[in-house]
């Protein structure tokens, strides 16, 4: 049965505007880097990641490239990696709530969460581009 939701989810824009949605906070908190870069070096060394400008060059790089591949469709599986593990790594480095207590460790422990499903996004449109090319 063919209704008007599926005839909008199956048009190819809404899946590259899915594939731009879920990358929003990558792409442009890259972007946002490198426009800002002593605020990137700034925000680096607030996480006592040395050297700053390497850590901040790497944030970037992963942030845009693994965005573009993902939009791209291209090596979806690379870039969709690149940004999970990205993902996961912030969570020890920038919101270790266990080490925290009160309103921090509450806040940190709700971007955990957020992360986690960032991961799952991530994973699920890995999944997606991979079965659509391969043949039925």
């Amino acid at each position: 049965m063919n209704n008007p939701i599926n005839a909008l989810l199956s048009r190819p824009w809404a899946a590259l505007l899915a594939r731009v949605l879920l990358t929003f906070p990558f792409w442009f908190s890259g972007i946002v880097k490198l426009l800002d870069f002593n605020g990137t070096l700034g925000e680096m060394r607030h996480f006592n990641l040395a050297p700053a400008a390497v850590f901040g060059v790497l944030v970037i790089a992963v942030q845009l490239l693994g965005s573009v591949l993902v939009i791209a469709r291209r090596a979806t599986w690379l870039g969709s990696g690149a940004l999970i593990v990205f993902t996961l790594l912030t969570i020890p480095v920038a919101h270790a709530f266990w080490k925290e207590s009160g309103d921090m460790a509450f806040l940190d422990s709700m971007f955990v969460i957020e992360h986690i499903g960032m991961v799952g996004g991530l994973l699920l449109a890995a999944v997606f581009c991979a079965q659509s090319r391969t043949p039925a």
